[in-house]
């Protein structure tokens, strides 16, 4: 997902695998008017059969439409690119359940306009203390990619809220209870199925379906899963966020969500406890900074392994003359999926 906003002091780019996605919604804000988008030219040819959605005055990007109206709406209230973020974020957590979730994690950069600085947020889940070293091995040597994948032994201390709370207090506007209201309102009110969702729930319906309380909130009362059309709502999660909004993010790992999901894990054999869930920290790093045809890249250091590898790549391109192979050429293909793979 990422957010700009006119001439803010606070400008943030929050990139997370969960909230990433090639078709992105857009929405535009009228919110404080920036002269020198206005005045810069588009890039888009209009001949082209495909147009990108422009805004002039701010723009909220991510994978599901009504968590992108909730960032712009943030904006509109006098938010800044940090606050539409984490809004969205959490957002998604309702809209988008298979992706943008409480109980996971990811990573954040961000840039600080008046420092001139960027910050590297790493949120990625922390391994419980009971975990070990071959705790996924079976004795032939193989790895239990079912435990890792489909049990509670595969999960590790959720940061998300932590790293969302950090992002808010440290450069954002507004308070956590501010953010979270539209967030709180969608899951209890409820939302409509999309066709996208509804897609997703078949997909996962096996899954679903073998955890009760999955099974209440995302199926029919026929038990088949939710259909485009139909109201998915969401108490528990409504409840959960409101505790957070209240009380913090101490509310989520040290207060009762933090009891309430270590005694889930003891009760389907996973190893968190709630030591683990008051012991998580976000931890601050170092970007990475590269360069590519004189244009500066400030990208994710590990353990995203993505910004090393965009690096890499762009380091081989940068070896060649791709404007006179020519766009899409069989031989501009052929290296891009030599370099990529």
């Amino acid at each position: 997902m990422t957010i700009s906003k006119g001439l803010k002091k606070t400008a943030a780019l929050l990139s997370a695998a969960l909230m990433i996605s090639a078709g992105q919604v857009a929405a535009e804000s009228n919110h404080h008017a920036n002269p020198l988008i206005k005045s810069a030219p588009p890039l888009l040819e209009y001949s082209s059969i495909v147009h990108p959605v422009i805004a002039r005055n701010g723009m909220v990007a991510s994978q599901e439409a009504l968590a992108s109206q909730v960032g712009v709406d943030i904006l509109k209230r006098g938010g800044n690119a940090i606050d539409a973020a984490v809004a969205v974020g959490f957002a998604l957590a309702v809209t988008l359940p298979r992706a943008g979730n409480i109980a996971g994690g990811g990573f954040m950069l961000v840039y600080l306009a008046d420092k001139d600085k960027f910050v590297a947020l790493d949120y990625k889940e922390m391994a419980p203390e009971a975990a070990s070293r071959n705790m996924y091995i079976l004795p032939d040597g193989s790895v239990d990619n079912h435990s890792v994948r489909y049990t509670r032994k595969g999960f590790g201390v959720p940061g998300t809220v932590a790293a969302f709370a950090k992002a808010l207090k440290e450069h954002g506007t507004m308070s956590l209870a501010e953010v979270l209201q539209p967030s709180i309102d969608l899951a209890r009110n409820g939302i409509k199925v999309t066709d996208d969702l509804a897609f997703s729930l078949v997909y996962a319906a096996k899954r679903l379906g073998k955890d009760p309380e999955a099974k209440n909130i995302f199926f029919r009362k026929d038990g088949t899963p939710l259909k485009a059309g139909d109201t998915l709502y969401q108490k528990d999660l409504a409840w959960s966020l409101e505790q957070i909004a209240k009380k913090g993010p101490d509310a989520f790992y040290k207060g009762e969500i933090a009891k309430r999901i270590a005694d889930d894990m003891k009760q389907g054999n996973g190893l968190v406890t709630q030591s683990d869930m008051a012991n998580y920290v976000v931890a601050e790093r170092e970007p990475i900074k590269t360069s590519y045809r004189n244009h500066d890249l400030v990208i994710m250091p590990p353990p995203s392994s993505g910004g090393v590898h965009i690096a890499q790549m762009l380091n081989v391109f940068e070896q060649f003359d791709l404007k006179s192979m020519g766009h899409n050429t069989a031989a501009t293909i052929h290296l891009m999926s030599e370099t990529m793979r």
